[in-house]
Order: C-alpha cells, then structure tokens, then sequence
C-alpha cells in the first residue's frame, strides 16, 4: 500500500471514529470470511459500520484525540465496529456475536470520547432498548406532577363529599 492510499485510509478511519457514537474493538482471529460477511450484513442493518483495519493506521488516526487511550487494545487481529445510532443496541449485537461465533472477541470500546472496557460493553449490552428507557424518564418526570394534582384536588373532592352529605342528610330528614 502506497502512502497516499494509507493517508486516505487514516483520514476515513478519522471520520468514522468522529462520526460514531461508540465504537468497539473486536479481535476476529479464526472467523471465515463468510462468517464475517454474515455479521458485517447484520450490523449494517443495525447501522454498524463493521470495518477491520491495520493497527498501525488505527493508531495513527486515534494519536493526539480523547480516544488515544484505546490505542494499547489495537493490536493482532483488529476489526473496529462503528455506531452511528443506538450504542446500547450495537452493543447488545456484538455481545450476542461473540455468543455465537466464540472466535469474535471483544476487547474494548469508547463511548462518546470515553474509552470503556469489555465489562463496560457487557454493561451497555443489557440496558434495555432506548424506547424503554425513555419511557421510564418520562414516568419519572411525570409522577410529581400527578402527584401535585391529586393533592391539591383532594382539597375540593373532600369538600364537595362534605356537601354531598348535608345534602343527604337533609333529604333523610325531610321525609
């Protein structure tokens, strides 16, 4: 590979890394290229861009950013899988790989401009979907309201039984 192409390659590596919003580190030693087509399919629905670069140039395009501190996990076979959306869902994909094909290994990731560890990724994987957990912020945002609104009409509802109960009470009295 001449210079200019490996120039090219690490300007795009760049972008990729500034784009994502989480990136994993996989170690594809010992996976056949049809097996790597049928993941590399996989995550592309899942907008993962499944990329396996030299580690030379990997570390060339990471050197001098916030992301630098991964550069030590770049080594032997490295595939680099990009996340442009959900990183919980990229997470969830690569983790359930790695379940069923025991030659992809992860090593590490970065979320956002954090470097995060396989733990970290294993963590991310069982957060539940995005819908979800929005779901449950806006129960949590929601409820004091509710709970602000039924105090303060408990007030008029209490008065209003009190009404109801003279009301009957008269009715009683006058047959």
């Amino acid at each position: 590979m001449d210079k200019s192409a490996k120039v090219k390659v690490v300007e795009e590596i760049q972008e990729k890394f500034k784009k994502a919003n989480a990136t994993f580190i996989t170690d594809y030693k010992g996976i056949k290229a049809l097996e790597m087509d049928e993941i590399r399919k996989a995550l592309r629905d899942a907008s993962i861009d499944f990329k396996i670069v030299r580690n030379t140039l990997a570390k060339r395009a990471i050197k001098g950013t916030e992301l630098e501190s991964i550069s030590g996990d770049l080594k032997g076979s490295t595939a680099i899988a990009f996340s442009y959306k959900d990183a919980a869902a990229a997470a969830k994909a690569l983790v359930q790989f790695t379940k069923d094909k025991p030659n992809l290994k992860l090593r590490a990731g970065t979320l956002g401009k954090k470097a995060i560890s396989l733990e970290g990724i294993k963590g991310l994987a069982e957060l539940p979907p995005r819908e979800v957990l929005l779901g449950r912020l806006l129960g949590s945002m929601k409820s004091p309201t509710t709970g602000l609104v039924m105090v303060l009409s408990g007030v008029p509802r209490k008065f209003l039984y009190a009404l109801n109960a003279i009301k009957d009470r008269k009715a009683a009295a006058a047959q």
